[in-house]
């Protein structure tokens, strides 16, 4: 076992162990932590339906594994990776992939049957893919409903994308980046699964363009629908690259081989960057586990406050009614016939003429205890639901990205609240959350490679 592998493990047992009660106890998925964890480096490969991913895959692993055409060819998710040791070469089929807890791959099994048919692991006999598995993707289509393919494609795109070490966007000079499925992954899928440093752009097929001038073309049209699509107008790197053992055009490929070579040394050193982009993903799922932490602290405080109120008044209307109450009895129905007070003054006291007093003093206890669930609790329960964001401070964008993703889960939390809820200590469970993000997370920073 590597240095790294072990680094990965210790790593998998902490988190767990620190955070694993905490995601059960506010109702965060655990498959989303733990599924980082486990397995090998990730590289997912997308891209429209004639953009190169397969080629480009099989010239890097020089065999030829997937097929290659200029229409659609393959519409599955298709992971390429080598055996176990000792295990032969085979094909593994979705329904055992989301199944198997030793794989990363179990939160895929809510996208349903028509989707296990369209993912599958091909173990490749090759010693690029030890520590590796590439993921060939479906090619992305304009116009394509989820009811067309009979899955969330985006949504499967979204947790493979979060697994991803690093993510290949590939265009063709042809089409470059105008399809829907491109705009809706670039737009919103990416940014909210993959940090941008895990993201490469590829402009495939380059040695199709006729002359210099056409590359510039496509490359420039590339950059402006780039610009519109992620809404920025600082471009990012785009890698140009072509198929050498099919290059129609050498007057334009000859100035790109450095880039693509480069390109292959960052797919194959993504294994590299595992714990650091592990590290990164902890980060933010126990950064969003914070926010929920923080949330139902505030909701907890705010209950208590309500509930010391009640408190603090039904107190009062019991110390009237223990010294009073029998007396205030007595004027309107006639009975009891002594009262506490006047046998107090005549040192008559007995036990029997405590019994009003003492029973109405719960009664008023009693009714205030319900009056806090039945009525104060379930309006600020619907208030908080109603407006979680008031109940946290979004100063920075990193935390408005964060309260994005978690406020789903702040919703459902809030909306299962019960007095129990209010007098739970979340704040303990906020600084263990902090004491993990501001110690144990800083230590294995300091021991990444």
């Amino acid at each position: 076992m590597t240095e790294t592998s072990k680094l990965q493990q210790e790593i998998h047992h902490k988190t767990l162990a620190r955070l694993g009660p905490l995601f059960n106890r506010y109702r965060m998925d655990p498959d989303t932590l733990e599924a980082a964890l486990k397995w090998k480096s990730i590289v997912l490969v997308l891209g429209n339906f004639s953009s190169g991913k397969s080629t480009l895959i099989n010239e890097f692993l020089e065999t030829d594994i997937q097929r290659t055409g200029q229409a659609p060819t393959d519409d599955s998710f298709t992971i390429l990776t080598a055996p176990e040791a000792g295990q032969p070469a085979g094909q593994i089929p979705g329904a055992n992939l989301v199944n198997d807890d030793r794989l990363p791959f179990t939160a895929l099994k809510k996208y349903g049957e028509q989707f296990k048919a369209h993912f599958l692991l091909r173990q490749v006999d090759s010693p690029l893919l030890g520590n590796l598995a590439i993921i060939d993707s479906p090619g992305m289509l304009d116009a394509v409903t989820e009811k067309d393919r009979g899955y969330d494609y985006n949504g499967v795109i979204g947790e493979l994308a979060r697994l991803a070490d690093l993510v290949i966007l590939m265009f063709d000079p042809h089409k470059a980046g105008t399809v829907r499925e491109v705009y809706d992954t670039i737009r919103h899928t990416l940014p909210e699964n993959a940090g941008e440093d895990r993201i490469l752009f590829v402009m495939s097929r380059i040695d199709e363009c006729d002359n210099p001038a056409d590359l510039v073309r496509s490359y420039g049209t590339l950059c402006w629908n780039l610009s519109q699509m992620t809404g920025r107008k600082d471009i990012p790197r785009i890698f140009l690259t072509y198929s050498p053992n099919s290059a129609r055009n050498p007057e334009i490929v000859a100035a790109w081989h450095n880039e693509r070579d480069e390109l292959k040394e960052r797919v194959f050193n993504a294994p590299a960057l595992r714990i650091s982009h592990l590290l990164q993903h902890i980060e933010r799922q126990a950064r969003e586990l914070s926010l929920v932490a923080e949330v139902m602290s505030a909701f907890g405080r705010q209950g208590r406050k309500i509930m010391a109120r009640t408190r603090r008044f039904a107190l009062f209307a019991a110390a009237i009614f223990f010294f009073f109450g029998d007396l205030i009895l007595r004027e309107l129905t006639g009975h009891p016939g002594s009262t506490m007070i006047g046998t107090f003054f005549s040192g008559t006291v007995s036990l029997g003429q405590l019994v009003v007093p003492l029973g109405g003093t719960l009664a008023i206890l009693t009714a205030a205890w319900l009056f806090f669930l039945k009525f104060q609790l379930p309006r600020l329960r619907n208030r908080s639901t109603a407006n979680p964001e008031t109940m946290l401070n979004l100063e920075s964008e990193y935390r408005r990205q964060l309260w994005r993703k978690a406020k789903q889960t702040v919703s459902l939390n809030l909306q299962q609240a019960r007095a129990g809820d209010v007098f739970f200590p979340h704040g303990r469970n906020l600084q263990k959350i902090e004491r993990f993000l501001n110690q144990d997370l800083q230590d294995y920073y300091k021991k990444t490679p």
